[in-house]
């Protein structure tokens, strides 16, 4: 039988690859660090939950295909406060923020088309644009420059006759990289010059480490209506990833009218979803300052823990919960399954997300890896301490 070459051409989630070795694992006894998946496990606000005990409609109904009026009505309250001035028709509510970028992507790309993105980027990324017939084409960085790419000429130099878009996202995953003010600006003006939309991933905003506001492209949507996107996602910001709540925002009225045949295709998002995650924006800011600040004593338990591994290469993140490293190993995949066939510490061992899948280009971060950070210091201080003996015995079997 014959397959798409469209999904041929899509790998499986480094993050997620590995799970049948790590169940094998855990079936001999291993304990397993997970530094793998983005799963936070700071606790979801109650007023999800508590919403969801107060539901008390007698018909589980089909929500409006762009969303309930009573979460669009909370997100435009959330930005209004970032100062960004929203209408309703402006906001489309998904299942997550991963269906906000594939419904974008979706209406955007052709076959053969390109779009412009940091690598190494979220992996997904690749899928998304591949099932579109689309191209991902890589803005270069590298670990020993901290994965910057907010450079005029750098950007400028991948701009050619098939693109058609410019992806970012910042807080950045899977390098924790942060633009500035100005470098954001400076990318919103490149996209104007070039007539290119503007995809905006910001579905870390709230954790950042340097700086007392919040940063969104939300701030020049007014400066180029028809180029910039955001998608946004309840999953990250209020630790309520099994929520699938995310959100599709633009003033571009052809791209959303576009946007919302998709929107009808899948008719509508969870409704109980929704109607939860509408309370979760009553949160107030003292839930994030309290969140930021324990990512941040993460963040540098992990790199303090990092320096004591010889030849392992990194920056320090400004943001999300994510940290790139280039390690002393020949092959980060091999490293993996290594880890959890053949290697053990005392009964536990370690999951990261290898890098290569995270390079458009061929060949690139083979040795990488992304570490999560979403385990309290002491369980990171461990993780860290077996993958220094790991890299040990490995690097002398080989």
């Amino acid at each position: 039988m014959k397959f798409s070459s469209k999904i041929e051409k899509c790998t499986q989630s480094p993050m997620r690859k590995f799970h049948p070795f790590a169940v094998e694992a855990e079936k001999r006894g291993i304990r397993i660090y997970h530094l793998n998946i983005g799963q936070p496990d700071v606790k979801t606000p109650p007023q999800f939950f508590e919403a969801v005990k107060n539901f008390s409609q007698p018909v589980l109904e089909y929500a409006p295909s762009p969303g309930l009026p009573v979460l669009i009505e909370a997100i435009r309250g959330y930005y209004d406060k970032l100062d960004v001035s929203l209408e309703p028709g402006n906001i489309y509510v998904t299942t997550g923020g991963s269906e906000a970028l594939a419904i974008t992507l979706q209406c955007i790309l052709d076959n053969g088309d390109e779009i412009i993105i940091p690598e190494p980027f979220y992996p997904n990324y690749n899928t998304m644009t591949n099932t579109t017939g689309g191209v991902v084409h890589p803005i270069p960085t590298d670990v020993h420059h901290g994965y910057r790419y907010a450079d005029k000429d750098l950007i400028e130099a991948q701009i050619n006759e098939k693109t058609r878009a410019i992806m970012v996202t910042t807080p950045g995953n899977p390098t924790g990289v942060v633009l500035s003010r100005d470098e954001m600006e400076m990318i919103v003006d490149i996209a104007v010059k070039h007539d290119l939309f503007l995809i905006c991933d910001e579905a870390y905003r709230e954790y950042f480490f340097e700086g007392d506001r919040l940063q969104t492209f939300g701030e020049f949507i007014d400066k180029a209506p028809e180029n910039i996107i955001i998608t946004d996602t309840v999953s990250k910001r209020f630790s309520a990833c099994g929520a699938r709540i995310g959100c599709l925002i633009s003033k571009n009225k052809e791209f959303m009218a576009h946007a919302l045949k998709y929107c009808q295709a899948r008719l509508s998002v969870a409704t109980l979803d929704q109607i939860a995650s509408a309370a979760l924006y009553d949160v107030g800011p003292e839930y994030f300052a309290e969140v930021r600040a324990e990512y941040k004593k993460r963040r540098d338990t992990l790199c303090r823990k990092l320096r004591e591994i010889p030849g392992i290469v990194f920056d320090v993140p400004g943001g999300a919960f994510y940290l790139m490293a280039a390690l002393p190993v020949d092959n980060a995949e091999k490293f993996q399954q290594w880890l959890l066939e053949e290697f053990d510490d005392n009964g536990e061992t370690v999951m990261f997300a290898p890098g290569g899948p995270m390079y458009a280009a061929p060949g690139k971060g083979k040795n990488e890896v992304r570490m999560a950070y979403v385990l309290e210091c002491d369980k990171i201080e461990r993780a860290i301490d077996i993958l220094k003996k790991a890299i040990e015995v490995y690097n002398s079997k080989s």
